[in-house]
């Protein structure tokens, strides 16, 4: 008999002296839930036996007491891992006196259950296969005790339709990723491994953008791109380009991608204002740099050949839009959570924040305005990807003929709070005799003052910036 097979015999042996009889466990939905007894004993076992060397590994895979079934194994795991944190010896010894001081050594089945655990033990070579075998019947269990809120919540239906499939998502989403989690015990050295790699590759290409390019080099140098869980306000009063820088940054991501030699960059959009063809037609004669005004007039004339090829060039692109006007943030955070499982996103623009539907009518649009930020920064943190959601400003900067402020966003003061980068854009500053005669009308450049007025990880400053209305596109300013 070879080695595999003689370990497979041992494991088989062991599982058969732990199916000892025990007290039917409580039913849900008339069934018994999911659980091995004989494995949870195996693992306590071996951790006891192998004096806490396994427990490093019960920590990458997070295990808790709350992994056992039995209520008797709950407790004689809590006190192994408190023994541990004290540093003091796991054996059959000092666990029965842990648990004696703790008043819970008859409800863990007392000495004799102890010893019990640990006589049936041969080698501890198969606490890695019982171990799985815990941890997959607890899920198992989360799952149906899930299903089950889910069942009452639907039979009492308290909230908004929305609210409940959101919660029904995010709690399954949650359940997910806690079960294909890795190990995260290593706490704040992963972290710093990332940041070591991050300043060694910022040496070795010196200042290259580390996130998402943004298509303006100055911008670049301010923020670095667009990083993973920022969410990016873009702010302006109408008729300023809010819809068009947007564009802008998608046609970077798409084009340029991140970092350094990035391929294109999954993109999604939601566009509560404009059509998705309204908005396909700007970016391909943005691209092509095609007077739109012209081609709609039907004089496309030489930009034909340009135009096809911009087309050909997005159509190949991973970039996805929905158009759908009046959403929540529940749908809209559901429908991403969706694309971002079947293609892993690298950016999302909101199009535009004050477009988004309150969840609950009956409180004030401020309140309703703040729940979309806060819910909007939390799926940029929980999807992984930066967020760039488009806003509005109110009058004060024009009645008071100022550059803008944080203090000017509409409707809620929280989104200032939630944001990780603030942008605002502005005409240039001029004094007040040139206001008073600028007229923009029939230039072919308007300039633009981009001001990062917020950014948590970064400076301040200004960006200048060209619009040039032809093409709905903005462009770097020339030194």
């Amino acid at each position: 008999m070879n080695d595999t097979t003689e370990k497979r015999a041992r494991f088989r042996r062991s599982r058969e002296r732990f199916s000892t009889p025990n007290e039917p466990p409580e039913n849900t939905f008339g069934r018994i839930l999911p659980h091995d007894l004989a494995a949870e004993q195996g693992l306590l076992g071996s951790c006891i036996a192998g004096a806490g060397e396994l427990l490093p590994e019960c920590q990458a895979q997070k295990i808790t007491p709350e992994y056992f079934y039995d209520i008797k194994h709950q407790h004689i795991f809590l006190a192994i891992t408190r023994l541990a944190d004290k540093s003091e010896g796991i054996d059959e010894i000092t666990l029965c006196n842990a648990l004696r001081a703790s008043d819970l050594l008859d409800a863990a089945g007392g000495t004799s259950y102890v010893s019990q655990l640990v006589s049936r033990i041969e080698v501890t070579a198969h606490a890695i296969h019982w171990l799985a075998i815990v941890r997959e019947k607890y899920f198992l269990r989360r799952l149906i005790t899930t299903a089950q809120r889910t069942v009452e919540l639907a039979f009492e239906p308290a909230d908004d339709i929305r609210a409940i499939f959101d919660k029904v998502e995010g709690s399954f989403m949650e359940l997910s990723s806690e079960r294909i989690s890795e190990d995260n015990t290593q706490h704040i050295r992963g972290p710093i491994n990332e940041a070591v790699e991050t300043i060694n590759n910022l040496q070795i290409n010196k200042g290259a953008v580390a996130g998402v390019h943004t298509g303006f080099s100055d911008l670049d140098r301010l923020c670095f791109g667009f990083h993973p869980g920022q969410m990016i306000v873009v702010a302006a009063r109408p008729g300023m380009g809010k819809t068009s820088i947007a564009l802008n940054f998608i046609e970077a991501a798409l084009f340029k991608g991140k970092g350094t030699g990035g391929g294109p960059v999954p993109t999604l959009m939601f566009s509560l204002e404009m059509p998705a063809n309204e908005l396909a037609m700007r970016l391909i004669c943005s691209r092509a740099s095609a007077n739109l005004r012209r081609i709609r007039d039907g004089y496309a004339g030489d930009r034909l050949p340009d135009i096809a090829d911009a087309a050909k060039k997005y159509q190949e692109k991973p970039f996805h839009i929905d158009d759908q006007g009046g959403q929540t943030i529940l749908e809209i955070r559901a429908k991403a959570r969706r694309i971002h499982r079947r293609q892993e996103l690298g950016l999302i623009v909101i199009d535009y924040l004050q477009l988004i539907n309150g969840t609950d009518n009956r409180v004030p649009r401020e309140q309703q305005i703040a729940e979309a930020s806060r819910s909007i920064k939390a799926m940029a943190k929980e999807l992984k990807v930066p967020v760039i959601a488009l806003a509005q400003l109110n009058r004060k900067s024009e009645e008071e003929n100022r550059a803008p402020r944080m203090s000017d966003l509409r409707e809620s003061g929280s989104i200032e709070q939630d944001a990780d980068v603030v942008m605002l854009i502005d005409k240039k500053r001029r004094s007040k005799k040139e206001e008073e005669n600028d007229d923009e009308t029939g230039k072919d450049v308007w300039p633009r003052e981009l001001i990062i007025a917020k950014q948590r990880n970064g400076p301040t400053g200004t960006v200048e910036l060209l619009f040039r209305p032809e093409f709905t596109r903005f462009e770097a300013a020339a030194k």
